[in-house]
């Protein structure tokens, strides 16, 4: 464990976790890991809180000789509203957290309040009633003291189930068939619709960060519409809560996401909440690797979350509860989040609303929260318990080829205009890197390997003897050129545009002309020779051995060094011995 690591370490750690408290107690936790145990965690969150000890001491220290005289403040007593709302309505508080829906316990409990209202707040015609901010403040207590009293007394929760009790879960994947992967996970009256998207290297975000610019390749979004708890409202962007629940989820699926070798790929997932009462950014965790892994992405293990609440008296008596409502969360002390793997957690936060938390407290939660996620693993197994062995039908493939650092120029072009062409012309993405890795990208394999090959041939060199089909780019009084190996042209000499004498080459090729040539080698300036007249143009057969065979037949020289030109002679040239002249 290491207090206050530097952002040199941070990428070989397995834990980044921040941590706010007290002399005596945690108050905050924040944190990402890579499947760290419950004892490893409990562990650090202890070292955490000794770390800060010396830095509160020296707040103390400080304040002492430089803080103000602290004014007093008393807090507003609401003993004698609370006593009138009891007398008026307390009975029917009680009734109404008796009911385990969520809409017909919040309708008892508006009812209540609006007798209460209606006798104790100040109006017109009661001039004398209470001011309606106290009264809410008091009418909250009430409602407080109902159900924690319920849970610590009688070990009683609000929809009736056990401390340490999940509630139903229904997961479902698939669910949208023309997406790259979707699942639906609902817990109770919490409800998540996950859909997962495969992009390119085109679609990864910059992130402008404290130490600098970089690519994010996973995303994730969590959307809280006002519908999913029963209310209307403006849909504008994205707002604390939204960013916020994003980010824990994000904390939670990163660890077991493929590296960026295995899976090319850049992941968005987008949660929508269709139903809200209670940990709706735990069900966006167990709908994120649910639809990943219907997406056919490689988790290393599934993720869940759960969320849990702590009741604490004044008297030290505690309960921990497994799987939240929305009351319960509103009413109680804690909101503590606890997401990852069978193995170990992946992230953990908790805020707090009391003077702080115990490691004995902390202790009993993560081992309850522990049982609580290995269960709702357990229910999501029975959707899908793995990733798919095939990507989904309408994800794109992506392939990755290396080529070398001195080639990217070639495959690039003259300011972009090599690979704008070959993405035109072949409807492929592609990425290059500064390392050469090349990512290309396309909903059909053809058109992968179309682009695979173009690239291929820019940065390979052309083998002698081999056929390429090529096109005529110019045409010359003693040959065509012909571009045949990606931006690679050659020569084709009029003497190997056909087997009979050629007189002009405009007659046996013209511009923008598909043509087959066999590659020769290169002739002692470098330049590239190519060869027509030895190639079925129909086939793309090599007719050289043909060629020569009937050539043997007619008792003719062979064609000379796979150029069908005439075999060099031995010896003879110049004057053959002979005197010239002729006088």
């Amino acid at each position: 464990l290491v207090l206050n690591p530097t952002l040199d370490q941070m990428p070989d750690s397995a834990l980044d976790l921040v941590v706010a408290g007290t002399q005596d107690a945690l108050m905050m936790v924040e944190s990402e890991a890579k499947e760290l145990s419950e004892e490893t965690f409990l562990d650090a969150l202890m070292f955490a809180h000794r770390g800060m000890q010396p830095v509160i001491d020296a707040i103390i220290e400080l304040a002492e000789h430089a803080a103000k005289e602290p004014f007093d403040f008393q807090a507003e007593d609401h003993s004698d509203v609370v006593a009138s709302i009891k007398k008026l309505v307390g009975e029917d508080i009680k009734a109404a957290y008796t009911h385990p829906g969520k809409h017909a316990r919040h309708e008892a409990v508006g009812a209540a309040k609006k007798a209460a209202s209606a006798a104790l707040v100040k109006t017109d015609e009661n001039p004398d009633g209470v001011e309606s901010a106290k009264f809410g403040a008091a009418f909250k207590e009430c409602e407080a003291e109902v159900l924690r009293r319920d849970i610590i007394e009688n070990g009683h929760r609000v929809d009736g189930r056990a401390l340490d009790k999940v509630r139903s879960i229904v997961s479902e994947v698939g669910i949208l068939p023309r997406t790259h992967g979707s699942a639906l996970f609902t817990r109770g009256e919490t409800q998540a619709i996950v859909v997962a998207t495969l992009g390119t290297g085109e679609d990864e975000q910059y992130v402008d960060a404290l130490s600098g610019t970089y690519k994010e390749k996973f995303l994730l979004h969590y959307n809280f519409p006002p519908y999913s708890v029963g209310e209307t409202g403006r849909m504008g962007g994205a707002g604390r809560r939204e960013i916020g629940h994003g980010k824990l989820a994000w904390r939670a699926i990163r660890p077991m996401l493929p590296s960026a070798e295995d899976f090319p790929y850049t992941i968005r997932l987008v949660s929508e909440i269709t139903e809200s009462n209670g940990s709706s950014s735990m069900a966006t965790v167990c709908g994120s690797s649910l639809a990943l892994m219907d997406a056919g992405v490689p988790l290393a293990k599934p993720v869940s979350g759960i969320a849990m609440g702590l009741i604490l008296e004044p008297s030290g008596e505690f309960a921990i509860l497994s799987d939240i409502l929305g009351d319960e969360d509103h009413l109680g002390d804690m909101d503590f989040k606890v997401a990852g793997t069978r193995d170990g957690i992946t992230s953990l936060q908790m805020d707090i609303k009391v003077a702080g938390i115990t490691e004995e407290i902390m202790k009993k939660a993560i081992a309850q929260a522990s049982a609580g996620r290995l269960h709702i693993l357990d229910e999501m197994d029975k959707a899908i318990d793995g990733a798919r062995t095939e990507l989904g039908e309408f994800a794109p493939k992506i392939e990755t080829i290396k080529v070398p650092v001195d080639k990217i120029r070639e495959v690039i072009g003259t300011g972009g205009k090599v690979i704008r062409e070959i993405v035109e012309k072949t409807g492929a993405k592609i990425n290059i890197e500064d390392d050469g890795t090349v990512k290309i990208a396309a909903s059909e394999q053809e058109k992968i390997d179309a682009a695979k090959a173009w690239i291929s041939s820019i940065v390979s060199e052309p083998e002698i003897g081999t056929i390429y089909t090529g096109k005529v780019v110019k045409v010359v009084d003693f040959g065509a050129f012909v571009n045949f190996f990606g931006a690679k042209d050659g020569l084709v000499h009029v003497s190997q545009l056909a087997l009979e004498r050629v007189a002009n080459p405009a007659d046996v090729v013209s511009e923008g002309q598909e043509v087959k040539v066999k590659f020769l080698g290169l002739d002692d300036r470098g330049k590239t020779k190519l060869s027509m007249k030895v190639v079925d143009q129909a086939t793309g057969e090599d007719l050289t051995d043909k060629i020569n065979a009937e050539r043997a037949e007619r008792g003719e020289a062979p064609l000379a060094d796979d150029t069908g030109g005439r075999p060099k002679r031995e010896g003879g040239g110049g004057d053959r011995g002979r005197s010239r002249r002729r006088d």
